[in-house]
C-alpha cells in the first residue's frame, strides 16, 4: 500500500477542494529512441515523438480537434441500441465493461462523429476510439457509422473515417458480425451518390473491421508504421506453415504492395485529406497548397 499516494494526497486534495486529477506520469518514453518526452509537449505535437517521428496512439477527442478547422464541429446524433442483447458474461458482466468504458472515455461507444469544415471543405469525420473496449465494432458503433454516412449523404459532402480497432466485439456475437454487411451497404450508398469516402488507417486496424468498411474507401491513407491486417502474424504463420516477411502487416509494406495508397505523416494528414477531397469532387485547389508527400 502506498501511504503517500492513497492517503496523504487525497487528504490534501479534499482540503484544497481540487477535483482535477493530475496524470500519474507526466513523462512518456519514446519506444524507438528511448527519449523521455514531457506529455504536454507530445500532446502539442499531435502525439508524434519529436526525436524519432514515432506516431503515438492519439486520443479520439484530440484527433477530432486536430482534423476540424478551428477544432470545432457539430456532433452527429446516434440512434440508441440495446445495451446487452445476449446477456453476455465472462470474467465480468458485459454491462459492467460498457459502464466502465463510458466513464473512462466520456463517450457512448467506440465511434465519434461530427460535421464541420476540414481544410475549408464541408466534411463528415468519424474517429474510432481504441480506448473504448479496443475500438471494437458492436451494434452501437455500427449504427453510429451508418448514421454518420447518412449525414454525409444528406449534406452531400465527403466522409472520412479514422480507423483504429481490434475487430468485432465478441460480447455481441453474431449481432456484431452483422455490422460488417450493414456498414458495407452504407459505403455503397456513398459511392452511388459519387461522394468521396476516405479511409485513414491508424495503429492498429485489425480483425473484422479490416474485412469491411476499413478497406472500401475511394482512397486509403495510413499513418507511418501502422499495424494493418486481418489475423495476427503468428496465426497466419501457423496456418500456412511459412515464415512471413519482416513488417508485412505494416503501412509501408502495404503501400509497396498496393493495399494502401499513401503513408502520410500526422502533421500533413489534414491538408492531404482536403486535397484528395477536392480532387475527387473536381473542385479547384486550396489557396495554400501542401504537397502530398508520403512520410
Amino acid at each position: 500500500m502506498n501511504w503517500i499516494k492513497n492517503f496523504i494526497r487525497p487528504k490534501i486534495k479534499s482540503l484544497l477542494g481540487q477535483k482535477r486529477e493530475t496524470p500519474e506520469n507526466m513523462w512518456i518514453k519514446d519506444p524507438e529512441s528511448g527519449q523521455m518526452v514531457f506529455y504536454r509537449d507530445l500532446e502539442s505535437n499531435q502525439f508524434v515523438f519529436p526525436g524519432s517521428n514515432h506516431h503515438h496512439r492519439m486520443p479520439a477527442q484530440a484527433r477530432m480537434e486536430a482534423t476540424f478547422d478551428g477544432g470545432t464541429w457539430e456532433a452527429i446524433a446516434f440512434p440508441s441500441v440495446s445495451t446487452d442483447p445476449l446477456k453476455f458474461r465472462d470474467e465480468r458482466r458485459y454491462v459492467d465493461r460498457l459502464k466502465e468504458a463510458k466513464t473512462k472515455t466520456e463517450a457512448e461507444d467506440s465511434i465519434r462523429a461530427g460535421f464541420g469544415k476540414v481544410d475549408g471543405l464541408d466534411m463528415v469525420v468519424m474517429v474510432q476510439d481504441m480506448a473504448f473496449i479496443g475500438g471494437s465494432l458492436g451494434m452501437a458503433a455500427g449504427d453510429a457509422i451508418i448514421a454518420a454516412m447518412r449525414q454525409a449523404l444528406a449534406r452531400k459532402c465527403p466522409c472520412v473515417i479514422f480507423v483504429a480497432s481490434g475487430g468485432a466485439r465478441m460480447q455481441e456475437g453474431i449481432l456484431s458480425l452483422m455490422q460488417l454487411p450493414r456498414t458495407t451497404i452504407a459505403v455503397q450508398d456513398l459511392r452511388a451518390a459519387r461522394l468521396p469516402y476516405i479511409v485513414v488507417l491508424t495503429n492498429p486496424t485489425t480483425g473484422g473491421v479490416t474485412a469491411s468498411y476499413a478497406m472500401l474507401g475511394d482512397v486509403h491513407l495510413a499513418e507511418p508504421n501502422a499495424l494493418i491486417g486481418f489475423a495476427g502474424q503468428r496465426v497466419i504463420e501457423q496456418t500456412i506453415r511459412e515464415k512471413l516477411p519482416e513488417g508485412f502487416q505494416r503501412a509501408e509494406y502495404l503501400r509497396q504492395h498496393g493495399m494502401v495508397d499513401m503513408v502520410v505523416h500526422r502533421h500533413q494528414m489534414k491538408a492531404t485529406i482536403g486535397n484528395i477531397a477536392r480532387i475527387l469532387l473536381k473542385e479547384p485547389p486550396a489557396l495554400t497548397q501542401t504537397a502530398l508527400v508520403p512520410a
